[in-house]
């Protein structure tokens, strides 16, 4: 029993530490939301509004189904300044070019938008950066002050670029990002979606991110505002070139050569891809997983202890002390109410998000299933790396021997 209330309290310990030391990860919050109604009481001739250029970049491959929903969001944004957007149809099989030309035409801004075919993938470079380098280079003004990266399957409410702007220049950022709001739809999604934003936030902090005291880095990279010269001094895109998680690389390298980034929450920018089951959630996982991981089994290892750490030993204690106790054995309503209290924390910290995403409060208590599930795609995504599958999307497969550090 000793050996129990050794496991369950360094358990309580960790998760009084994290609530309380690891930035409020598990508030939603910074936030950078557009005032409701967009900014029609705002000076649509503020300084950023008439000297600001935005080059937006959104990568698309086989995209046919979704653009609809999202790319009139995006051609349609209230910015007064010069603001011109390429789509990069990436090798698509479907239609994504020509229903892209049609929503923005159905926009009523045909004129904001470019469709670029993009050029086979070379060896050494990861899809999605390969396609915002070709879109940088050969579909944007060359002297835009800003590029904004966005993806295929997020929709923006209509001042949204404005913020991302205002907000880059009156702090002087070199990144501004947001995470979108995910959609929720099924029960899997409920338990693993927010979870997924959940444990992405206790990994990087947002605070964190933002404090340019602090070596933590990240960025959400479905909506990425970065400035361009310094995106330039720090090499480009081609030194994150095979990064599958490029929006943190991105983060990083900014970070890394001096500039000042900022990441936070939002309810303007969504979503619009349904998962629905637990395959699509866990391929999505499963696909960059072992890249965070830096391709280390020792890694994989700590990863995988330390998530049955912090989020199986609560409820086995709590149960398991509970049944122990009614059986009478000594010390076992002590390990219950150990693991109860750190259950508790661990269930209390969850509600902030499950809220912002509207999935229901029942799910916080269920935290643990969904960390047990995402330690399971950690393994998964080893597995798929030393079987030659890594990073497999839409068709697309790069192999083990395509994995290298970014």
């Amino acid at each position: 029993m000793t050996a129990a209330w050794a496991v369950a309290g360094t358990c309580l310990v960790l998760w009084i530490g994290l609530l309380f030391f690891r930035g409020g990860f598990w508030r939603v919050a910074p936030r950078l939301d557009t005032p409701p109604g967009g900014f029609a009481h705002t000076d649509p001739q503020a300084p950023s509004q008439r000297t600001c250029s935005v080059a937006t970049m959104i990568p698309a491959r086989n995209e046919a189904d979704i653009l609809p929903q999202t790319l009139p969001t995006v051609v349609a944004q209230e910015y007064e300044g010069v603001f011109h957007v390429t789509l990069i149809d990436d090798q698509s099989t479907d239609a994504t070019a020509d229903i892209a030309q049609e929503a923005a035409k159905a926009a009523g801004r045909a004129d904001r938008l470019t469709v670029l075919r993009g050029d086979p993938l070379p060896t050494g470079w990861a899809g999605k950066v390969w396609a915002l380098a070709q879109g940088s280079k050969r579909g944007a003004p060359i002297d835009s002050d800003y590029l904004w990266f966005t993806d295929a399957d997020i929709a923006y409410d209509a001042g949204v670029l404005r913020a991302l702007v205002d907000k880059a220049e009156s702090e002087e950022l070199d990144l501004v990002s947001v995470m979108a709001c995910l959609r929720v739809d099924s029960r899997w999604d409920r338990l693993l979606i927010p979870a997924f934003v959940y444990f992405f936030a206790k990994l990087y902090p947002f605070r964190f991110v933002g404090d340019p005291r602090r070596r933590t880095a990240g960025a959400a990279g479905g909506c990425v505002l970065v400035r361009r010269r310094a995106l330039q001094e720090a090499g480009g895109l081609e030194a994150i070139r095979s990064a599958l998680i490029d929006d943190c690389a991105l983060g990083r390298l900014i970070k890394r050569h001096e500039g000042r980034i900022w990441l936070g929450f939002t309810k303007s920018v969504r979503s619009v891809r349904p998962y629905g089951s637990l395959r699509s959630i866990w391929d999505m996982v499963a696909r960059s997983a072992y890249d965070q991981l830096q391709y280390s089994p020792l890694l994989v290892v700590g990863t995988v202890l330390g998530m049955m750490l912090l989020y199986a030993v609560a409820p086995l204690a709590t149960l398991g002390g509970l049944v122990a106790a009614a059986l009478g054995l000594p010390g076992a309503a002590w390990l219950a109410l150990i693991g109860g209290m750190a259950w508790s924390l661990m269930t209390a910290s969850f509600l902030p998000i499950l809220d912002h995403h509207g999935a229901g409060r029942w799910i916080a208590i269920f935290l643990p299933v969904a960390g047990t599930l995402y330690t399971a795609m950690v393994l998964s995504s080893a597995w798929r790396h030393r079987t030659g599958r890594s990073g497999a999307w839409k068709g697309r497969t790069r192999g083990a021997g395509d994995a290298t550090s970014a």
